[in-house]
C-alpha cells in the first residue's frame, strides 16, 4: 500500500478501504511520510470524485484518533451543549446564544476558528475585545465551570489532522468539498464530548453553501456521521441571502452582541432567529414544556440583564477587561457614509459582495496568519425591505486606513432600489434531527 496507488484509486472514482484511509492519516499526520503535494493531490481527487458515506466516516474517525478528547462532562454539572455555524455575513448568533444559555444554567463549550475570505470568524470577533482563546484543558475547564461558557480555538493537540488538511484545502482549491467539510466540522465537534450539538448551516449568496441542495447534502451527511459517533445533533438550514443584522465586521459585531443582550437587537430577523434557536435548545433539553414557556424565560434573562452579565463575567474570565466592555471596542479612524438619492424600498444585489467589501476594508484575511483590522467593517443603517427617503443614510464603511473610492462605488452599485417591497427572504429552510 502506498500514497500513489491511493491517489490513483480515488482519481478514478473508486471507493477506498478503511485501511487505505487509515494509511493516509497515519503517514501524513503522524509519521510525516507523505509530502504536502501528495496530500493536496489526494484532497483534489476527493473534491472531484467525492467520498461515500462510509469513506467519510472512516476519514472522520481517523482524524479524531489523532486528537485529545476533552471530557468536560466529568467535572462540569448540568447540560453541556455545542453551538456551531458554518458562517455568513454578519453572523454573530453563537456569541449571542452562549450568554443566554449560561444565564439559563446551560453550559456552552465550543471550538471556533479564524475567518477566511468574506465570512468572519468567531475567534477574530473575540480578539477585538482581547479575549484569549488559546487555552489548555485545565484552564478551559476552570472557565467553563466558573462562567458556563468556553470558546477555544483549535490548537496542535486538537484534531491535528483537521488542522493540516484544512490548510491544504485552502491552498489546493478543495475547500467546498462536502465530505471534507463534514469530516472537518464533525471531528471538531466530537472531540469536545458535549451532550448536544446544535448546528446552523447557512445557505445563500452570503453563506458557505450557496444552494439549498448543497446545504441539504451536507446536513444529511453530518446527520449520518453524528449518529455513527453516537452523538445527539440538531442541524438547522437557515437563509443567508441578505446580511444577518446591520453590523458586519469584528468589533462592530461584538458591539451588536452586547446591544442585543442589553435588549437592543439590531434587526427583527436576528431577534427571531435567536428566539427560534433558544426555544429549540430549551425544548430539546426538556427545560420547558412549551414554546411560550421558553420565550418567557429567554425574554426574562435579557430584560433583567442576566445574559449581559453572563457575557461580561465570561469575557473577563477569558482575558478581556471592563474597559473594553464598558467604553466600547469599536473605534475606527476613518468613515465613509453612503446616502440615498431616491425615495423607495431598498435591498442588496449580493450579500457576498458586502462581505467582500468588508474584507477589503481590512476585516478579513487571505491566510490564517494574516493580520486584520478589528475596527474595519460596515454598518447598514438600512437593510432589506426598508423604505428610504432621499438624503437618508444607507450605510457607513469603517476602517483604520483611508477608505478607497472604488470600495464606496462598489457598495453603491450593490444597492437595489424599487418602488414596491421586495420578496421576503426565508429564515428557516429545514431542520434535521
Amino acid at each position: 500500500m502506498n500514497i500513489i496507488s491511493i491517489i490513483e484509486k480515488k482519481r478514478y472514482g473508486k471507493e477506498l478501504s478503511k485501511e487505505e484511509i487509515k494509511f493516509f492519516i497515519k503517514n501524513y499526520v503522524l509519521k510525516k511520510n507523505i509530502a504536502d503535494y501528495q496530500a493536496s493531490a489526494f484532497l483534489m481527487a476527493i473534491a472531484i470524485n467525492g467520498l461515500s458515506y462510509n469513506e467519510t466516516f472512516w476519514l472522520t474517525d481517523e482524524m479524531i484518533k489523532t486528537s485529545k478528547i476533552f471530557k468536560f462532562k466529568n467535572f462540569i454539572k448540568g447540560h453541556i451543549i455545542d453551538k456551531h455555524s458554518t458562517g455568513g455575513v454578519g453572523d454573530k448568533v453563537s456569541l449571542i446564544l452562549a450568554p443566554i444559555c449560561s444565564a439559563l444554567g446551560i453550559n456552552v463549550a465550543k471550538l471556533s476558528g479564524k475567518g477566511l475570505g468574506f465570512t468572519g470568524g468567531t475567534i477574530d470577533k473575540l480578539a477585538s475585545i482581547n479575549i484569549n482563546t488559546l487555552l489548555n484543558e485545565r484552564d478551559g475547564a476552570r472557565i467553563l465551570k466558573s462562567t458556563g461558557i468556553l470558546i477555544m480555538q483549535q490548537q496542535d493537540n486538537v484534531v491535528p489532522a483537521d488542522k493540516l488538511l484544512y490548510s491544504l484545502r485552502n491552498s489546493s482549491g478543495s475547500v467546498d468539498s462536502i465530505p471534507l467539510i463534514a469530516s472537518s466540522i464533525v471531528s471538531k465537534k466530537v472531540v469536545l464530548d458535549s451532550e448536544y450539538i446544535f448546528l446552523d448551516i447557512k445557505v445563500g449568496d452570503g453563506g458557505f453553501c450557496t444552494t439549498l441542495p448543497k446545504a441539504i447534502k451536507l446536513a444529511k451527511l453530518m446527520t449520518f456521521l453524528f449518529k455513527k459517533f453516537k452523538r445527539k445533533a440538531i442541524i438547522f438550514i437557515t437563509g443567508m441571502d441578505q446580511p444577518l443584522g446591520k453590523c458586519i465586521g469584528n468589533a462592530l459585531e461584538i458591539k451588536a452582541v452586547i446591544n442585543f443582550l442589553l435588549g437592543k437587537p439590531e434587526s427583527k430577523e436576528i431577534e427571531n432567529l435567536i428566539m427560534i434557536f433558544m426555544t429549540d435548545i430549551l425544548l430539546t433539553l426538556k427545560m420547558v414544556k412549551s414554546k411560550i414557556d421558553a420565550e418567557k424565560l429567554i425574554k426574562k434573562v435579557i430584560k433583567n440583564q442576566l445574559a449581559y452579565k453572563a457575557f461580561c463575567h465570561w469575557a473577563i474570565a477569558q482575558g478581556s477587561n471592563k474597559k473594553f466592555l464598558l467604553d466600547g471596542c469599536f473605534k475606527p479612524k476613518h468613515k465613509a457614509n453612503i446616502y440615498s438619492d431616491k425615495n423607495c424600498y431598498i435591498s442588496y444585489k449580493s450579500t457576498r459582495e458586502i462581505g467582500n467589501i468588508s474584507f477589503l476594508l481590512g476585516a478579513g484575511r487571505v491566510k490564517v496568519d494574516d493580520q486584520i483590522d478589528y475596527n474595519a467593517g460596515i454598518y447598514l443603517n438600512k437593510i432589506h425591505n426598508d423604505f428610504v427617503k432621499k438624503g437618508d443614510l444607507i450605510a457607513s464603511l469603517y476602517s483604520s486606513k483611508n477608505i478607497e473610492k472604488n470600495l464606496i462605488d462598489r457598495f453603491r452599485k450593490n444597492i437595489i432600489f424599487q418602488n414596491k417591497k421586495f420578496k421576503t427572504t426565508k429564515l428557516i429552510f429545514k431542520i434535521f434531527r
